[in-house]
């Protein structure tokens, strides 16, 4: 039973560009248009999946017109620090920034850490295994990381060491029982699915 998930970067907000934790707002026109372009060259799948962040939601209409919001694909919530700046918080609590720089349990102060993000996103593979379909979902650079981590099943630890562009592509195919990387960081065209 072959089946088939592509996770998709949402366009990044102004705020995210300039380094600060992102709250919910709009995503940045540029690279909404650079997805629009790109979904014209995306084959067709079963079904659209979106985080609930209205960045991603913005990105996900460029793919499709029906779409489903899934918290499971919501970005980690970086609680108390949502919103400010990775130079500001360097200067007022860089003990608590360092910890989680350095280790996926630490958390920002009423935030998530990323061993918790990557429990949430392993569920959401889990339960996704089985079904004969392909599903796009368009999320966040850390689900993306936790994924690809999930898939492999590799150290948490590694996650800094995978860089997720927007507006790029992650393939993963599965076969019922587990899921398996197929492509990561593609950021151009993909071939159509011939219509039978």
């Amino acid at each position: 039973m072959a089946q088939r998930l592509l996770l998709i970067c949402c366009a990044p907000t102004a705020a995210m560009r300039r380094g600060a934790f992102p709250l919910d707002d709009p995503a940045d026109a540029r690279f909404l248009a650079r997805g629009a372009a790109a979904a014209a060259h995306l084959r067709r799948f079963d079904s659209v999946l979106t985080s609930p962040a209205l960045r991603a939601r913005q990105t996900a209409e460029a793919f499709a017109s029906a779409m489903a919001e899934d918290a499971a694909l919501a970005d980690q919530d970086f609680g108390d620090w949502a919103g400010r700046d990775l130079a500001g918080l360097q200067e007022t609590d860089p003990a608590a920034l360092g910890a989680w720089l350095s280790s996926a349990d630490a958390a920002p102060p009423g935030g998530e850490s990323f061993a918790q993000l990557c429990r949430r996103v392993d569920a959401f593979m889990t339960g996704l295994l089985g079904r004969a379909e392909e599903t796009v979902a368009i999320t966040h650079p850390a689900v993306i990381r936790a994924a690809i981590l999930t898939a492999l099943g590799a150290s948490l630890a590694c996650f800094a060491r995978i860089d997720v562009e927007p507006l790029s592509r992650t393939e993963f195919r599965g076969d019922g029982r587990r899921w398996m990387l197929r492509s990561t960081g593609v950021t151009g065209a993909e071939p159509k699915r011939a219509q039978s």
